[in-house]
């Protein structure tokens, strides 16, 4: 469960009960506890990672499992309440309270509250230095990665914007209801408003995409496509393989249990024998694995490009995500493991959260990874066009010892030659973005292990190509 709901809960709770409830919480990517013994420049950097980030809660005045108050020092307290405005630039968006509670020793005292909200900028301390909010931890970011992440927040800040014309008539009541009680508010509208899906009476477009009974009719691209193919290739013309393609549209949530029905439905299968000792058909791609590359996508695809939209394509042998939107800066493609946590829409992913849908990229894409490892597969593959992120997960039995001798990338040459059906040296080495020379030794790897045929008349025949066998 996301912390933010426990969180929410625990806020609503008498001052004899809240700090245990508070203490309890695991500190991740939307919540963290500080003693108030702390520094208002150290909390600022706190304040400056959760806003960096997704925004988040961070409660001062319990430490080390104890519940220490905050009322020792009002003017330190007072400190703390204008950190990040004092020492934050420009100024945090934060909003702080107190929260009575029953210390330790039985008296009554009051704990420090700061909601923080997700910016549209970069936000640094008074030492001009930024952080971010990666899983339980602030780290520092370097001068490169500051650079990204500048970037990223000039186009993440779509989610943000106002939708013209948009008002509270066109939410769906029943969705919207359900997540004010999940999160334990009274006031579903203001509860909108203060999670940032809501300016007055006019519908963010994060607001929009997630609690709108039809966003469409606003961001028509809003919406995912599964695509069912016959066999292992989509076919052209006469010889085109495909069986069924639907159209899923509505607010995220209804979006997510939909697309996860139909894919449920034509999911790539096999006749085998199962634990009931008869034989039947069962999926050949873990259900948790696609899940979560589904998940991600509808979380983290850039909602401005509006030319675009998710698609799901499963074939005989895969399942294809295709996500409009390349990563962020800070992810590195070809080492998606080592992602850190980064969100394009920090308002949409803490409610996706909150609605169990998916939790952090970083640790969607390791469970992707372990959950193809533990059924013997090769590992999730990502390639990234100008203009998108596609995910292939595919039902292939790895071989550990040939994957070692493989070169980085091995796997993404070998999927553009399936999409193409052959490619010739230079074509590979534009297609997936390498020189022509290191192209040429990893195609030499690859025809060694027999992975891929080379087809010409002579070693500089101009007309030469490749292909899988």
């Amino acid at each position: 469960m996301s912390s933010t709901l426990d969180t929410g809960r625990a806020l609503l709770l008498p001052a004899a009960e809240v700090g245990e409830a508070l203490k309890a919480i695991h500190e991740d990517q939307w919540f963290d506890r500080k003693s108030f013994r702390i520094a208002p420049r150290e909390l600022a950097n706190v304040m400056v990672g959760f806003a960096n980030a997704d925004g988040g809660t961070l409660v001062v005045g319990i430490h080390d499992g104890k519940i220490e108050g905050t009322d020792s020092s009002a003017t330190h307290r007072n400190e703390l309440m204008q950190a990040h405005i004092q020492h934050c630039q420009p100024p945090v968006p934060a909003r702080s309270w107190l929260l009575a509670c029953r210390c330790e020793d039985e008296t009554t005292d009051h704990l420090l509250v700061v909601d923080i909200r997700p910016g549209d900028t970069v936000y640094a301390n008074a030492r001009d230095e930024v952080f971010l909010r990666i899983g339980d931890e602030n780290r520092r970011l370097t001068y490169a990665q500051r650079q990204e992440l500048l970037y990223d927040r000039g186009h993440g800040s779509y989610e943000g914007r106002l939708v013209e014309g948009s008002s509270p008539e066109m939410l769906d009541r029943a969705l919207l209801g359900d997540y004010a009680q999940a999160v334990g508010h009274p006031d579903a509208l203001r509860l909108l408003r203060a999670r940032g899906l809501a300016v007055q009476n006019t519908l963010t477009v994060a607001g929009t995409l997630l609690f709108a009974a039809n966003p469409q009719r606003f961001l028509p691209e809003s919406f995912i496509r599964v695509l069912r193919y016959r066999g292992e290739e989509r076919g052209t013309g006469a010889r085109q393989q495909l069986i069924r393609d639907e159209r899923i549209e509505g607010p995220i949530a209804h979006q997510l249990i939909r697309a996860r029905e139909v894919i449920g439905e034509e999911q790539p299968r096999r006749r085998a024998l199962t634990a009931g000792g008869t034989f039947d058909e069962v999926p050949l791609i873990p259900e948790d694995a696609w899940l979560e590359g589904l998940v991600n996508a509808a979380i983290h695809r850039s909602y401005s490009l509006a030319g675009d939209h998710i698609r799901i394509e499963i074939f005989s042998n895969r399942i294809e995500v295709s996500s409009p939107g390349r990563f962020p800066g800070l992810v590195d493609s070809a080492n998606p493991l080592r992602a850190p946590r980064y969100a394009r829409n920090p308002r949409i992913a803490r409610v996706c959260a909150d609605q169990s849908f998916g939790q952090e990229l970083g640790e969607g894409i390791r469970r992707m990874f372990e959950e193809m490892r533990l059924a013997g597969l090769v590992d999730p593959l990502y390639e990234e066009t100008p203009a998108s992120v596609k995910l292939m997960l595919l039902a292939e039995p790895v071989d550990r010892e040939l994957e070692a001798r493989l070169p980085r990338g091995a796997r993404g040459i070998m999927a553009a030659i399936r999409d193409a059906g052959q490619l010739s040296t230079g074509e590979i080495a534009e297609t997936v973005g390498i020189s022509r020379p290191t192209a040429s030794k990893h195609l030499r790897i690859l025809r060694d292990a027999d992975l891929i045929v080379w087809t010409g008349k002579s070693p500089r025949d101009p007309r030469a190509s490749w292909s899988l066998p």
